[in-house]
Parts: C-alpha cells; sequence; structure tokens
C-alpha cells in the first residue's frame, strides 16, 4: 500500500505507522524496520494521539482514517469504534448486534489495518481471551492483554 512509514518507539515495543497526507493508513505491531524509500517523520496529529493514548488508556481517538476493507469489515470496524476504553464485547455479543456470526466478526478484527486505534483488541471470546491480530497465543496475545490491562479493563482468563 502506498504512504509513508516511520516507526514509532511505544511501552509495547516499535510500532510502524502508515500514513498519506491527511489521514492514517495503518499500525503494523510487530515492527522492525520502515521500508526503504518511504520513510519520513510521524505527523504530529498522529503522533501526539497515540502518545497521548499510551500516557492513558481511556484516551478515545479521533483521528482521520483511510482503511482499506470490504463493506461488511468497515461495519465492523465503526462497531468496535464505538466500544469504549475500559469496556470488552464477546465476538458473539458483536455479532449478534451486528446481525453476523462471531466467525464473521472475528475475520474483520484480524484484517484490521489499525490496531489499538480501532481498538479490535476491545472484542474477547466467550471463555478467555481470545486471539488478536491473527494469533492466539504468543507476543500479539500479549499485546491485547496489555492494551486491555492499560485501559482498565478485567481480561478474561
Amino acid at each position: 500500500m502506498a504512504g509513508h512509514r516511520a516507526l514509532m518507539r511505544t511501552p509495547l515495543g516499535p510500532i510502524q505507522v502508515r500514513w498519506e497526507p491527511g489521514a492514517l493508513l495503518g499500525i503494523e505491531l510487530e515492527a522492525e524496520v520502515a521500508a526503504p524509500g518511504d520513510a519520513g517523520a510521524l505527523p504530529d496529529a498522529f503522533a501526539c494521539a497515540l502518545d497521548a493514548y499510551f500516557q492513558d488508556g481511556a484516551y478515545r481517538f479521533d483521528l482521520p482514517l483511510r482503511l482499506v476493507g470490504t463493506t461488511f469489515q468497515h461495519r465492523v470496524w465503526r462497531a468496535l469504534s464505538a466500544i469504549l476504553p475500559g469496556r470488552t464485547l464477546t465476538y458473539g455479543q458483536l455479532a449478534q448486534e451486528l446481525g453476523t456470526s462471531p466467525r464473521a466478526v472475528g475475520g474483520a478484527c484480524r484484517a484490521n489495518p489499525c490496531p489499538i486505534v480501532i481498538p479490535c483488541h476491545r472484542v474477547v471470546g466467550a471463555h478467555g481471551l481470545g486471539g488478536f491480530a491473527g494469533d492466539l497465543s504468543g507476543r500479539k496475545v500479549a499485546v491485547k492483554r496489555w492494551l486491555l490491562g492499560h485501559e482498565g479493563a478485567e481480561p478474561p482468563g
């Protein structure tokens, strides 16, 4: 995808932020280096918003986004954005609200190009934490647990 990239140091380790003028495009949680030729300084609006969140888990993002996805994925991402910091819903609860299946909600969460800003980490399993960004264990699930704790949510099991 086109756009600029920059690494940002966070309590989670470095993340890669992608943007184009006037819009955030995505966040990569497992960033190592910016792609050659398109690295730049992260615009203040994006850097300040992410810093504010990492300082205060109750911070609510209001950033211009340009997200690539299906109509259904955008519908799920809007619903995710409505979940307040410190709150969680299960995949089943969100699916019921949207008139779809938990598996479809999980697929849209996995396709989320802007984790943290679009808070897919606030969707949990009925009997446990559930996965995060396509992983069921490991670093990404530890990131989900950290994000929920940072926001004051009680992570399940």
